[in-house]
């Protein structure tokens, strides 16, 4: 029985080794290489509780083309602000995808999203740490006025208004074409 239970498996693993093989790895596609034109150092304005912040963000493509990774960094409410986002699109759901992490909690921000082309917006909705900790409904909308310009703005819950806003602007001296 012992034997019958080892050739059983080994021919399981042999077939999932040869299903895997025949599977072609995921490749950048169009959404990707509007990713990919984020790239390089931007500087933001972050408005919030009625305040202006500035700030930096990094954007640059990386695990194979396939992620927009980004850097953001400013002082916040007196307090030294760090976030980590991760960005990319989701071919077998046909959706932009965000994974969002910082310094003020320990729990990501998972959004899913589309593109607007005609509007030069990206609509993502998803679900995050509220201001209490639990659990609380978030939509970005970002638009992209042109290739060295973008609004950001965020809704919390079921708000209205925008909890928080970000103007960035490229940083100055870097065209598209030079980043890095």
């Amino acid at each position: 029985m012992n034997a019958v239970r080892c050739l059983v498996v080994a021919l399981l693993a042999l077939a999932m080794t040869t299903a895997a093989r025949s599977q072609e790895a995921p490749k950048p596609g169009p959404e990707h290489e509007m990713l990919k034109k984020l790239g390089g150092p931007w500087e933001l304005t972050m408005k919030a509780g009625g305040q202006e912040f500035k700030g930096k963000a990094i954007y640059k493509m990386e695990v194979g083309g396939m992620w927009l990774v980004s850097t953001v960094e400013c002082d916040l409410f007196g307090q030294k602000f760090s976030g980590k986002g991760l960005d990319s699109y989701d071919t077998g759901k046909k959706k932009f995808t965000s994974v969002w992490v910082d310094n003020m909690s320990g729990i990501p921000l998972l959004m899913e999203g589309t593109y607007d082309k005609d509007k030069k917006t990206m609509t993502l909705t998803g679900e995050g740490p509220g201001m209490d900790g639990k659990p609380t409904k978030y939509k970005s909308v970002t638009e992209f006025v042109d290739e060295s310009t973008m609004n950001f703005t965020m809704y919390m819950g079921d708000a209205k208004e925008p909890g928080f806003t970000i103007a960035y602007k490229r940083a100055p001296g870097k065209k598209p074409s030079d980043k890095k």
